[in-house]
């Protein structure tokens, strides 16, 4: 039986956001900073990395493992690149910290590479490697998962998380090239929520330590280890974005990464690195994006496999979900809205999406 979701307006579930948090202790500002980068995540139909991330990090909130007061500075710094601090503050402040002061440096020297430590998860890559977009720049976001769900190849042990790498490209008339890809076969996150609805996950997302496949995702807590994508290339460069996410910040990576699905009280001191790069670098701006709307244009249509309606460009899915969820509102589904009104009541909110 197909879960039956609830639609909700964006503009609802962002005040009950900037409300939840602010009731948790965070300062308005910054709750509405984290509400619109939370919010964005579940327009782009990212619903692992949205609002459904709300209870966990108030959790985390309430065992005073964040910290709600953060002084998030640069401790390294020059005209092109930065390492910053996060002061353990909520991940998305950090990153929208970042990925501002990136933007800012490519302003003025044409590209910019801002790492950081001593972070938090801070949701969906493709908000912050988008957010250099509307100033004519290409953005590039890596990160080093809160957890580890998946072994080196040829081993069991979990020592590698999901490690995304998301990539931004303007275009014209066309919606951007935004690629956002787990170097597994899918998210933990996707595993989770299958978990919460009670369905099974496809052969190829996880196997057992037998090897085996596993397609139950309430056994992947004990037994599960998520696949790479493309064998040992997706391996490969799962370890590549945790180094220059992560070693090259002094953040953790392998084995001192802290599973925040475990330990809701241990500082993550997650890595994260954010680039973006003015496009007119390398050529006039519009000469770039009506090259990029012909090359969109032509992959689109180029001959396509029998029984196959349209092909898509990296992103152009997210776009097309984005417009008709600004339209229609967020579907949320039944576990997801009732962990949320339990948390209203929690926090004696007035919005209770009831």
């Amino acid at each position: 039986m197909a879960t039956e979701f609830e639609l909700f307006p964006v503009k609802r579930l962002e005040a009950y956001c900037i409300e939840a948090l602010s009731a948790l202790g965070l300062p308005e500002k910054d709750a509405a900073i984290c509400a619109a980068r939370m919010l964005e995540a579940d327009l782009l139909g990212v619903d692992t990395h949205g609002i459904f991330r709300i209870n966990h990090y108030a959790q985390r909130i309430r065992l005073n493992a964040l910290n709600l007061s953060p002084k998030i500075r640069n401790v390294r710094e020059n005209a092109v690149t930065a390492l910053v601090d996060g002061d353990n503050a909520m991940g998305h402040l950090v990153m929208n910290y970042a990925t501002e002061l990136a933007i800012e440096k490519a302003r003025t020297a044409g590209l910019a590479w801002v790492g950081t430590f001593n972070g938090n998860h801070a949701g969906a890559g493709a908000v912050y490697s988008s957010m250099p977009l509307p100033h004519d720049m290409i953005g590039m976001y890596m990160t080093v998962a809160n957890a580890n769900h998946m072994a080196a190849w040829g081993g069991v042990e979990l020592i590698l998380g999901t490690n995304p790498i998301s990539v931004a490209i303007p275009a014209g008339e066309e919606p951007p090239v935004i690629l956002d890809i787990a170097t597994t076969m899918t998210s933990y996150g996707k595993i989770k929520l299958a978990a919460q609805k009670g369905e099974s996950i496809p052969v190829g997302w996880m196997i057992d330590r037998m090897g085996q496949p596993l397609t139950d995702p309430r056994r992947s807590e004990k037994e599960g280890i998520l696949m790479p994508i493309g064998g040992y290339k997706g391996y490969g460069l799962n370890v590549i974005i945790g180094m220059l996410a992560g070693v090259l910040n002094g953040a953790a990576f392998g084995r001192n990464v802290v599973d925040f699905n475990k330990d809701p009280v241990t500082r993550n001191n997650s890595g994260h690195m954010i680039m973006a790069m003015r496009v007119d670098n390398f050529q006039d701006v519009d000469v770039f994006k009506a090259e990029m709307d012909r090359v969109i244009r032509e992959i689109r249509e180029s001959k396509r496999m029998e029984n196959v309606d349209r092909i898509w460009l990296p992103g152009e899915m997210e776009y097309t979900r984005k417009q008709e969820r600004l339209k229609k509102g967020i579907p949320l589904a039944p576990i997801v809205v009732s962990n949320l009104q339990k948390l209203a009541a929690e926090l004696n909110l007035k919005e209770r999406l009831a």
